[in-house]
């Protein structure tokens, strides 16, 4: 997996978790939502600074929106 689909796959994964819409997601992060969009398409790739407020955005580290799924989940 490219490690732009990585990133917007944890993304998504934890935006849901949460309950969040992408536009309400973006409003707390303060990211565009089409910006949003296209990186959990993994057709954006962010810079660090954009990487922390979609970390900080969703509560978490930096490195767990890098974080490859575990063997078998």
């Amino acid at each position: 997996m490219d490690v732009r689909q990585l990133f917007g796959t944890n993304v998504r994964r934890l935006r849901l978790e949460k309950g969040l819409s992408q536009e309400e997601f973006g409003f707390v992060a303060g990211i565009d939502r089409t910006y949003v969009s296209g990186v959990e398409r993994g057709l954006r790739n962010p810079t660090i600074v954009l990487a922390e407020k979609f970390a900080q955005g969703l509560g978490v580290e930096v490195d767990e929106l890098l974080r490859r799924p575990a063997k078998g989940a």
